[in-house]
């Protein structure tokens, strides 16, 4: 896959959060500038572009500001990332780091983490109770700790505005994956407890976004790109 005007692109998912194992993908986020010029046709251009071998995708600007703004945990992982996983990173990437907080209020930050979570959890009650295969109880064990995952995350960013990608402690992960693999209900208590948690914080996170920031610096972006023939 090639794709100009890479601003920001590093390895996100698994390995970023510290709970690969061998065999594990190695999956990429990144973002792009569509050239400015090529906005204002009658068909606009590609906002995304997916590959799967390996596993990479990139979304043009405009776009991932508009999922970042609506809370979207993995596309939000692409500004938090610690700076040996970024494989591209541009000065306009740099200035979208320097903004990031203005992606989050409180509101969309709790509906965004807790919803995902809460999508996991059904994703695992609807497989119900029963002997499954073994590839089974392993997509079981991978969903049960990114449920763990998105619950720890969100909460750390709605108290304290900052959003840590690697997990502390990667064992207590796999763990949970699989005593959920073993026994569905077993996410039940952890879901209902980060909800509790949630109720209970007072977060740093202000009411609304700061689109302002954003549409600053996507007009920069915009400026940068534009070269009318």
């Amino acid at each position: 896959m090639t794709v100009t005007n890479v601003l920001l692109s590093g390895i996100v998912g698994s390995t970023a959060y510290g709970l690969a194992h061998e065999g594990s993908d190695v999956d990429r986020l990144g973002m792009f500038a569509a050239p400015t010029e090529e906005l204002h046709g009658l068909r606009r251009p590609k906002e995304s572009h997916v590959s799967t071998a390996p596993d990479h995708t990139l979304h043009e600007a405009a776009k991932w500001c508009r999922l970042a703004l609506g809370g979207n945990p993995t596309v939000m992982e692409l500004v938090w990332l610690p700076a040996e996983l970024y494989e591209v990173r541009t000065p306009l990437g740099d200035e979208l780091i320097a903004i990031r907080t203005s992606f989050l209020c409180a509101e969309r930050v709790r509906d965004a983490y807790l919803g995902y979570a809460t999508q996991q959890f059904r994703r695992l009650e609807a497989r119900g109770d029963g002997p499954f295969s073994a590839d089974t109880r392993k997509r079981i064990a991978k969903h049960a700790r990114h449920l763990k995952r998105l619950c720890h995350q969100g909460l750390e960013l709605y108290a304290t505005g900052k959003l840590t990608i690697r997990v502390e402690n990667p064992e207590e992960y796999h763990d949970f994956g699989e005593r959920v693999a073993a026994d569905v209900t077993v996410a039940r208590p952890l879901l209902q407890s980060f909800e509790n948690a949630f109720d209970e914080t007072r977060g740093v996170l202000p009411d609304e976004l700061d689109e302002t920031a954003v549409e600053a610096w996507l007009r920069g972006v915009r400026a940068h790109y534009y070269a009318p023939e």
